[in-house]
């Protein structure tokens, strides 16, 4: 499970990072964005 929120909590902060040095937008990025933090915050919890 810790592999898991290590993938999530990565793919958050390239998207994360895209976003503000490129100005990527997609259609519901805020929704990405928050789910992939939550299901990242979760995946270490559950690992603890």
């Amino acid at each position: 499970m810790r592999v898991l929120g290590n993938i999530l909590l990565g793919g958050w902060l390239i998207l994360f990072g895209l976003r503000g040095l490129l100005g990527l937008q997609f259609q519901y990025d805020h929704y990405v964005m928050s789910g992939l933090a939550v299901a990242a915050g979760v995946a270490f919890l559950l690992r603890r």
